[in-house]
């Protein structure tokens, strides 16, 4: 599991320890933290390797889930370079180990590879409007390049691949400091502090809890080898930035009011899933409501001292 430690990785290894799965968690903690698999550590089944995916690595695996990648954009605009070396040079060294253990690899990529797009919503079909030449291109093109390296490797080498596209998600184990709206916002609400709007809030994103993720990706590695995707994973509730900010300060019965910002470069106004193919093939859908998600959430933010937790990048 690359990424291991991450905010989605650290609940994949959660599931497949408790499956009973021997696992190796590879992860550089650039953005993510030890403490999210700290739990883990102690199991007999667990192993953690301190490693960076640009570099390759030679272990002896079955399944390999490819989720290395810092996924907020202050982080992967911080070092741009880096980000774009992740995506495509670690799809290479995970594809390479892949073709030599005969592995199946499952690759997280996701919605921002439509870009802002002109369609709405978004099916699999869709190629995407991404600028490449924008600031945010370094993670969209990376993404999408690794998407094109996994089917190259499947049609040359019959690599045996799975691409999921995650759309947003949000629960306990986010870092405070990720720059993910949900995380900003909940952080930002608990202190009473203002929460930061960029652009008109009209901008719409839909939010998809990480145990419903979580399930839909387990579903399609363990899926039939006749389908490997790309597949969206997400919930395809639509909401704008402003109605998620006001439930937010509902729920958490903060103080904090609105302020608005302008808009960030190459933002999409836009993104929701279509997942009949999940709906058909793997008998997937979400289940948590924004709601209930965001209740878990802001639970687990009052319950960590956040004030112990550094911001990965001076962007946050």
């Amino acid at each position: 599991m690359t990424g291991g430690a991450g905010f989605v990785g650290s609940h994949i290894c959660d599931r497949l320890v408790a499956q009973g799965h021997d696992v190796i968690c590879l992860d550089n903690l650039f953005t993510s933290q030890k403490s999210n698999i700290e739990h883990l550590l102690g199991k007999k089944n667990f192993e953690f390797i301190r490693h960076d995916v640009v570099h390759p690595i030679w272990l002896e695996v079955d399944e390999i889930y490819n989720a290395a990648c810092p996924a907020a954009p202050g982080h992967y605009q911080y070092n741009p370079i880096k980000t774009m070396k992740t995506s495509v040079m670690g799809a290479i060294n995970v594809l390479g180990m892949a073709k030599r253990c005969r592995a199946k690899v499952l690759q997280f990529s996701t919605s921002e590879v439509y870009g802002d797009p002109e369609v709405h919503p978004q099916p699999e079909s869709y190629k995407g409007s991404v600028n490449p030449i924008g600031p945010r291109a370094c993670y969209d093109e990376g993404k999408r390049a690794a998407e094109t390296l996994f089917f190259d490797y499947h049609r040359s080498n019959k690599v045996n691949i799975r691409i999921v596209r995650i759309f947003n998600t949000y629960g306990p184990r986010m870092h405070p400091y990720d720059g993910r709206v949900v995380s900003n916002f909940i952080r930002q609400a608990l202190r009473n502090e203002d929460i930061t709007i960029y652009g008109s809030g009209s901008q719409t994103r839909s939010f998809c809890y990480v145990d419903d993720l979580v399930e839909g990706i387990i579903r399609m590695m363990n899926g039939p080898d006749t389908f490997i995707g790309p597949v969206n994973l997400g919930n395809p509730g639509e909401f704008t930035i402003k109605q998620l900010a006001e439930l937010v300060v509902e729920i958490s019965g903060s103080r904090s009011r609105l302020v608005y910002r302008p808009p960030v470069a190459d933002d999409p106004m836009q993104r929701q899933p279509v997942i009949d193919l999940a709906r058909k093939h793997l008998s997937w859908e979400p289940t948590v409501p924004l709601r209930e998600g965001l209740k878990r959430t802001i639970d687990y933010f009052r319950s960590i001292d956040m004030e112990s937790f550094r911001a990965p990048t001076p962007n946050y």
